[in-house]
């Protein structure tokens, strides 16, 4: 069999191959581009999730924290209020006593005090039920070889009649011109009794005494003055309008003065 070969253009080998001599492609060569796997999306895309929370999560924190220090900008001051008040109640323990060498002499001399006392109020236009016996008390002793028998009595006058009160106390000594010896510890007492109906008012103005100073304070620092953080309220005082006291030798007034203290805490805006 006679066998036909294809002639051989000149320069060309006679086993090259002609793909050999083409170019080869860079996918052939080079993996595919790393942000178009789809292994690196997803992590690029949770990478980019996590920054972002970050960034809020910083922004949030740091808005906070300013949110808080602010909210913690406060002034202490404390708030003074006074009211002028009249008493309502009079209150006048008697005690006096007397002693004798035998206990009827002693008993005797007492009743005549509280007569005598009875009628110096009863002349004075107090009701009978105004003046109680509130308490007796008996003692002896012996004196030179001699028993001595001493009784003290107190009596108590109860009155919301303020100015009657008061001409008795200008009068006592009438009680002594009766031959009444009055022991330590007689003085008329006034009370005022209607704290209660004047707290809210005197609370609020307190506060609104408070709250001058704050603005005060906050003038000075160029800020505002907020809500109450928080309040404390002080104890109640009723003294002596003009300073008087009770006491022996003192008279009690019925002129009192009533004054609070409040402690606030006010936020700063």
């Amino acid at each position: 069999m006679k066998q036909t070969v294809a002639p051989i253009a000149q320069g060309e080998h006679p086993m090259s191959d002609v793909s050999a001599d083409k170019p080869h492609s860079a996918t052939a060569f080079w993996p595919t581009v790393f942000w178009k796997r789809p292994s690196a999306q997803t992590a690029l895309a949770a990478s980019a999730i996590l920054a972002g929370g970050l960034i809020a999560g910083g922004y949030l924190l740091g808005d906070g924290l300013t949110r808080a220090r602010a909210a913690d900008r406060s002034v202490t001051v404390r708030g003074l209020a006074e009211k002028d008040v009249m008493a309502d109640l009079a209150t006048w323990t008697i005690a006096y006593s007397a002693s004798a060498g035998d206990m009827a002499s002693a008993q005797a001399s007492v009743d005549r005090d509280t007569a005598a006392i009875r009628a110096f109020f009863d002349e004075l236009g107090f009701p009978d039920q105004a003046l109680q016996p509130t308490g007796v008390n008996v003692s002896s002793f012996m004196q030179d070889g001699v028993p001595v028998f001493t009784v003290r009595q107190r009596m108590t006058l109860r009155s919301t009649d303020i100015v009657r009160a008061q001409r008795a106390v200008r009068r006592q000594f009438d009680l002594v011109r009766r031959g009444v010896l009055l022991e330590e510890g007689s003085g008329m007492a006034y009370t005022f009794t209607k704290l209660n109906d004047i707290k809210p008012e005197m609370v609020a103005a307190a506060t609104r005494d408070a709250r001058a100073a704050a603005e005060q304070f906050a003038k000075d620092s160029a800020t505002g003055v907020g809500g109450i953080k928080q309040a404390t309220q002080g104890y109640f005082e009723i003294t002596g309008r003009d300073g008087d006291g009770g006491g022996w030798g003192v008279a009690d007034t019925p002129f009192k003065q009533v004054r609070v203290v409040t402690t606030i805490d006010f936020y700063l805006t």
